[in-house]
Order: C-alpha cells, then sequence, then structure tokens
C-alpha cells in the first residue's frame, strides 16, 4: 500500500511512490552514506609546519660544550616556542568511497524514513514566491506541528521561497536536486513543494531504472 502525505492547507493528501518511499531501511548503507557525505564537507586544509618549515634556527642556540646548560641544536626544535611542530595535521582528503547503487539504495531508505513515520508533507509555495514572509512560514510549519528540525525542500524554480524560511530557528532550505542522505537523516521532517517532490521521485525512479538495465 502506497504512502501518502498531506498537503498543508488542505484536507488533500498526495500518493508517495512506492519505488522512492517504499523501500526497506539499511541502516549500515544508510551510515557510509552519511560518514561520506559529511566528510566530503570537510575541507582539509589545515596545515602546520614541522621543525623542517619553521623559519630560522639554522645554527645552534649556543656552543655544545662549556654553558652548563642543555646542549640544543636549533631553537626551532619542537620543545621550543615558536618550533616546528610534531605530527600536526597537514592538507588531505576525508573523501570516503561508497558504490553508487549503495548510495541510491541509502537515499531510498531515508525518503522511506519519513513516509513510514508520516513526517513528510507538500506545501504550495506560490504565495511565498510572490511575496516571502517569515510570519506566514512559520504559520505553516505551526499548523503542521512536527517537530524541529524541519528540512523545507524546493525547486531551483521556486528558491525566493527560502526567503521566508531562512531566519526561522532549526529550519533548513535546500534544493532537490542537492538533497543527501545526511540531510533527510538530520531532519525530523521534510516539507516539500510539489514540483520539488516529483523530481526527488523521477531522482530516485531514474536511478533505479540504471541499476536494472
Amino acid at each position: 500500500m502506497a504512502s501518502k502525505a498531506p498537503v498543508l492547507g488542505t484536507k488533500k493528501t498526495v500518493a508517495l511512490d512506492d519505488d522512492a518511499f517504499g523501500a526497506e531501511f539499511r541502516e549500515s548503507l544508510v551510515h557510509a552514506s552519511v560518514r561520506a557525505e559529511l566528510a566530503a564537507r570537510r575541507q582539509g586544509t589545515h596545515a602546520t609546519k614541522t621543525r623542517g618549515k619553521v623559519r630560522g634556527g639554522g645554527a645552534k642556540p649556543w656552543r655544545q660544550k662549556g654553558t652548563g646548560r642543555a646542549r640544543q641544536g636549533s631553537i626551532r626544535a619542537p620543545h621550543w616556542t615558536g618550533g616546528g611542530i610534531v605530527f600536526g595535521p597537514s592538507p588531505r582528503s576525508y573523501t570516503l568511497k561508497v558504490n553508487r547503487k549503495e548510495r541510491r539504495a541509502a537515499l531510498r531508505s531515508a525518503l522511506s524514513v519519513h513516509a513510514a513515520r508520516d513526517t513528510i508533507a507538500v506545501f504550495d509555495p506560490s504565495g511565498l514566491v510572490d511575496d516571502p514572509k517569515s510570519k506566514v512560514a512559520a504559520g505553516l510549519l505551526a499548523e503542521w506541528g512536527q517537530r524541529s528540525p524541519v528540512l523545507v525542500v524546493l525547486t531551483e524554480e521556486q528558491s525566493r521561497a527560502a526567503l521566508a524560511f531562512r531566519n526561522l530557528e532549526r529550519v533548513s532550505v535546500l534544493p532537490a536536486q542537492d538533497i543527501g542522505v545526511a540531510d533527510l537523516i538530520g531532519a525530523a521532517a521534510v516539507l516539500v513543494s510539489q514540483e520539488a517532490l516529483d523530481a526527488l521521485t523521477a531522482r530516485v525512479n531514474t536511478a533505479k531504472q540504471e541499476e536494472a538495465s
């Protein structure tokens, strides 16, 4: 039996595609995909200098013997203030590989979780596109009554409606083509426009057809 999502502001419901929103939840694939997506967001540009890269320190600070102090070879050794760093971070890539089929199965799992929990709803953003007001957006979410955080999914053509949600606490807005598994799993509820829902469904079904061929 296909799941249904309510249309906010009306008494209507929208049938959700069973292939996209009726899949079995596969925890291991979802976990791997979330790890990969979060790791890909890290820049990996952090860097420190070893003793060979710190400027100065070419000469011994004092002679080897006769001063009564411990012998020292350079003022840029790690135990000196201003010296190099031992085993410090260096630029690297945090990319983790997840197979394409696994990523797509994880996306279907994440969508299906919201469908099973009745935490996905459809709304008409046309009014917010013409006149984006946070008060109207907040009232829409209050009417729905779902707990935060809420993920709002729109199409590129509806991006102006995002202005109405951007100041609301614990509400994020993303275009349908950029939605990832981590975004869906991290949201307690998902609010989508009909056009964004169609785009998500087509994205998942197209991927499934490619896998079958």
